[in-house]
């Protein structure tokens, strides 16, 4: 993935659309993609008809050949989709800016439908042969994704000091911003230390409210050029860099073979996002880190460059991630209160904060790093306005 001079700045997300979320919606993940992807162009100020680029995940059950004709796209020029679950979210807009700064494509459209909250869950197929990396796992004990994220959280507690405190941390800002917002799941119930200190484990040292959501829900954005940004119906928010990472020897989720398990993708991404940017971490006014367990906050904040090594627990001390804290952060909710539909939210939520038109506003925002998920290969972008 290339994010040089062509890219910075060239590209800009210009519409954004989602459905409600809940844990269990009536339509089928077409139907949520449909609307979402409308809603998107339809913020955009945009004909459907004029789109000719499309991107999304691996793990997107709708092809780009339903939405086409469901939506009624014009022809496509470009169509590209992204591995490793919610490491792909930025991704799908890193292609998009690609095509487009290089020609390929004029009108994007990335998107992300799922029906997470009231379908199955993605391990428990047990007649399919495990992929590779799953087999020095799952035989073992990790199940599922909490279980090898837990490894993870463990070892750095262990070497570092962490404490649940410092996870807690994680889940109040998360919390607190999502009771922001009329659209998040957990809009209407505050977290307390009591109520995150007594809950039920999931796999220690995790407890419920370490886990993100189960969703049902979409959401989608529009990018086109610099150029054609300027006539669309709101402020453009550019893309000014972008970067995906897979380290060397990297084995998904638990890093074994690494000489470093607590370097996970975040700092091979990272390298490339600020090697192309003009920026650094200090101008960042906010962020949407990817937060499907509390525990990937403390190695995002260290990966992206906002503390050294071992700080990201002591980070986020002092109301760090609160709004007027040092990084505002997931002020949506995130995926651990707002939504879980594998991050896609977190970029949806960087473009209203740049806008200035979010429940949980940070005055003056003016630059934002999205993230996608820590832990697999992951991508992360640079948007400012």
């Amino acid at each position: 993935m290339t994010s040089g001079t062509g890219l910075k700045d060239a590209t800009a997300i210009v519409g954004i659309g989602q459905t409600p979320f809940a844990k269990n919606l009536p339509d089928d993940e077409r139907t949520l993609a449909c609307r979402a992807v409308l809603a998107a162009l339809d913020d955009a100020g945009i004909a459907p008809g004029e789109v000719d680029a499309l991107a999304s995940y691996t793990m997107e059950e709708t092809d780009e050949v339903e939405l086409a004709k469901a939506v009624g796209l014009g022809d496509l020029t470009y169509f590209s989709k992204v591995g490793y679950g919610g490491g792909g979210s930025c991704a799908t807009v890193a292609h998009l800016a690609t095509a487009i700064a290089t020609g390929q494509a004029s009108v994007g459209v990335a998107w992300r439908s799922r029906k997470r909250g009231s379908g199955p869950r993605p391990w428990r197929n047990t007649t399919a042969q495990l992929p590779t990396p799953a087999q020095w796992t799952r035989p073992y004990g990790l199940l599922r994704p909490v279980d090898e994220i837990a490894m993870l959280a463990r070892r750095y507690m262990h070497e570092y000091g962490a404490t649940r405190d410092h996870l807690f941390n994680v889940a109040l800002a998360c919390r607190n911003r999502a009771n922001q917002n009329p659209d998040a799941i957990m809009y209407d119930r505050p977290l307390t230390r009591e109520m995150y200190m007594t809950s039920r484990w999931i796999s220690e040292p995790l407890c419920l409210f370490d886990n993100c959501l189960e969703t049902d829900g979409a959401l989608a954005c529009v990018i086109v050029s610099r150029e054609r940004a300027r006539d669309c119906r709101h402020t453009p928010v550019y893309v000014h860099s972008a970067a995906q990472g897979l380290p060397a020897q990297h084995h998904g989720m638990v890093n074994y073979w690494n000489d470093d398990p607590l370097t996970g993708p975040a700092w091979t991404a990272a390298r490339h996002l600020w090697k192309h940017a003009d920026l650094t971490p200090q101008d960042v006014d906010v962020a949407q880190i990817y937060d499907a367990f509390t525990a990937l906050i403390p190695l995002s904040l260290e990966g992206y460059g906002f503390c050294g090594r071992g700080e990201g627990g002591a980070f986020t001390e002092g109301g760090a991630l609160e709004i007027g804290g040092r990084l505002p952060m997931n002020t949506g909710g995130g995926g651990l209160s707002e939504a879980y539909v594998h991050g896609f939210n977190l970029i949806n939520e960087g473009v209203k904060q740049l806008r200035g038109t979010s429940t949980a506003q940070v005055p003056g925002a003016a630059t934002c790093l999205v993230t996608a998920g820590e832990g697999v290969p992951t991508s992360a972008l640079l948007l400012r306005s």
